[in-house]
């Protein structure tokens, strides 16, 4: 029996739709889940865009009130989940909508937990954990990048701890993800090269997680393809909406397949770097990429040989050493021309981070369908690789 008959793989994908207008369902979904009173969670960069007024604006159409909460930070705060849950409450709210990157929508899933389970949000950590489903969750994304509206996962940082946990259970996936690539038309350079970094390492991860599977892989080498092809493009021209419409589907693609495969220690260590520096996630990523694809490489050489191939790369003539330093050349080489470029010291990050960052790390429900399986002595040497 083959390999592939003899593994049983579950995929879960929320209802979403994809294409340039989306985002003025909302409410048209908000009336058929039953809104009365929808709370809002956005940020304020994305209310000084106008993407959350013009959503309330879309809401007040079918007479459904909006509360808004924007209290939400980069790396969403334990507090900041709690607040807007006491909003929630307060407000009487009984859908939530989400305008905003993966920190909103993070917070976002976080709300919809406490408010239906009615305990702290950190008590929700791990796989499986989330006993009772959330409010209906309808999410607007803005950046091409955390695909955190189509996951499985929620990622909460606990200031204490100075620690990100994850929350992972079916019951945080969107009821249903509006993608709408226009509304990432207000993003800035940096942050489009950060996301859409974030949104490649998703795909990088998924295909050469032990949790992988067909279905995942397509969506995977197809999430690499979309993203590969079109950053620099987007970079180059920003208004070019087809290029904001295949980084959109890129990211989409690559969250599917993280979210059924899960990911692996490039994720591992940026949610500590998270955790402890609140430092930004996806440009965590994009430093410890390569030097986390070197370090996994012999465990996984034959699906890295094909993320090349995604990637564009003929690297049939090459030796299988060459093909290696060929994948690393291109990524280094493309994270370096979206302009992520320098090192974690250069971010703050010292020598005697290291131990912690490494401890923090091996902690991480990500490392566990790493294709290589680190000591924390590993982790200690990628970090300091990556200074």
């Amino acid at each position: 029996m083959s390999n592939l008959a003899a593994t049983l793989r579950k995929f879960l994908a929320p209802e979403f739709v994809f294409g340039a207008g989306s985002r003025k369902l909302a409410g048209r979904y908000a009336v058929n889940f039953g809104a009365r009173r929808v709370l809002v969670v956005s940020d304020p960069g994305i209310i000084a865009a106008g993407w959350t007024g013009e959503i309330a604006a879309l809401l007040a159409e079918h007479n459904v009130d909006a509360e808004v909460f924007s209290a939400v930070t980069p790396n969403p705060k334990a507090e900041e989940v709690m607040a807007g849950a006491e909003r929630y409450d307060a407000a009487g709210c009984d859908v939530i909508v989400s305008v905003g990157g993966g920190s909103v929508i993070d917070c976002a899933k976080g709300i919809g937990i406490v408010a239906a389970n009615r305990r702290h949000i950190l008590e929700f950590e791990g796989i499986d954990n989330v006993a009772l489903p959330s409010p209906p969750l309808i999410c607007i994304p803005t950046t091409a990048g955390t695909s955190a509206d189509v996951s499985q996962f929620a990622i909460i940082t606990d200031p204490a701890e100075r620690v990100k946990i994850a929350i992972i259970s079916k019951i945080v996936v969107p009821d249903v993800s509006l993608i709408d690539p226009e509304t990432c038309m207000t993003m800035d350079a940096y942050l489009t090269a950060c996301t859409g970094l974030d949104a490649l390492v998703h795909g990088v991860e998924a295909f050469v997680s032990l949790a992988s599977g067909p279905v995942s892989d397509l969506h995977a080498l197809q999430g690499i393809r979309l993203i590969h092809g079109n950053l620099l493009r987007v970079l180059e021209q920003p208004d070019d909406l087809e290029a904001r419409s295949n980084m959109m589907l890129g990211s989409l693609h690559a969250g599917l397949a993280f979210s059924n495969a899960s990911l692996g220690a490039v994720h591992a260590m940026a949610h500590s770097l998270g955790g402890l520096l609140d430092a930004a996630h996806g440009e965590c990523n994009a430093i410890l990429l390569d030097h986390v694809i070197d370090f996994n490489y012999p465990q996984a050489e034959d699906r890295f040989v094909r993320i090349g191939e995604a990637m564009g790369m003929d690297l049939h003539a090459f030796t299988a050493e060459g093909r290696r330093k060929a994948l690393l050349d291109e990524v280094r080489r493309l994270k370096f021309a979206a302009g992520v470029r320098g090192t974690l010291s250069e971010r703050n990050v010292g020598r005697s981070d290291v131990g912690e960052l490494a401890r923090k790390a091996l902690a991480d429900p990500c490392i566990v369908t790493n294709p290589r399986r680190p000591l924390a002595r590993d982790l200690e040497a990628i970090y300091e690789e990556a200074l």
